[in-house]
């Protein structure tokens, strides 16, 4: 009987491994910390894996024109998985919105962040990191937040520029920079700041920023993927968590 009980358990854990799948995917950086906590939430409920790799869109968008096998790519802006289906690498219908970012000035040392448009060009603030505007659509979004200010020509001899926003925070978090420009989900969880002090930027001084995700040429018709994505999209849970950090849905 006993003999019997454990080649049932040995069979069970074989039927599991052999119907669990790897998802294999690409994270913008603002998406670290709810990715993370999404892929453990999915992982528990379904035995599939996320593996993911975390990092610049651009840097990303690079490697998926040289071949690198991601399945899918969750972005940081809609306009690099709109190229991506254009040119053929992304299954077409398939680039949606799955969060729209926000914007804040954040410093990692508290009750340092004043709420006035102002406050980055006093004395108390030598350097400001923030994103180059060409590359990461938070650094779009905090420039255009200066031009509405009407200080983005004198602030600029303080720029502290990072290629994306996972450098940008860095800079502000190891206080190359005394305040930073980076996105609300790196500090921030349940409506308060994880660390330091910032001002969540007011939505209409920038442009709404779009952050779609799109299925690549490997995962095309895999269904474990649109699993996924419909987990990501629909599941209250995952919505909430998404929401904690900040993001608009």
């Amino acid at each position: 009987m006993k003999q019997s009980l454990l080649l049932l358990a040995v069979a069970a854990i074989f039927s599991t491994s052999a119907d669990a799948a790897d998802i294999n995917i690409a994270v913008a950086a603002n998406f670290t910390a709810p990715m993370k906590e999404l892929a453990a939430m999915y992982e528990k409920e379904t035995g599939n894996k996320i593996l993911a790799s975390y990092g610049a869109t651009g840097a990303f968008y690079a490697q998926i024109k040289n071949g690198a096998p991601y399945q899918v790519l969750f972005a940081a802006d809609a306009k690099t998985p709109a190229k991506i289906v254009k040119e053929g690498l992304g299954a077409e219908g398939t680039n949606k919105v799955y969060a729209y970012g926000k914007l804040v000035l954040w410093s990692a040392a508290p009750d340092f962040v004043k709420e006035d448009k102002n406050f980055i060009l006093s004395d108390k603030v030598k350097k400001i990191a923030v994103a180059n505007p060409k590359l990461a659509p938070y650094g779009e979004a905090a420039y255009q937040t200066m031009t509405a200010w009407g200080n983005l020509k004198k602030a600029e001899p303080k720029f502290v520029t990072g290629d994306n926003i996972g450098k940008t925070f860095q800079y502000a978090k190891t206080a190359n920079a005394q305040v930073g420009f980076v996105a609300l989900s790196q500090v921030f969880k349940d409506g308060k700041m994880t660390s330091g002090s910032g001002w969540i930027i007011p939505t209409d001084l920038y442009q709404p920023i779009r952050q779609d995700v799109v299925v690549l040429k490997p995962g095309k018709g895999n269904k474990e993927v649109a699993d996924f994505l419909k987990f990501v999209e629909t599941n209250p849970q995952a919505k909430k968590l998404i929401e904690s950090y900040g993001y608009g849905l």
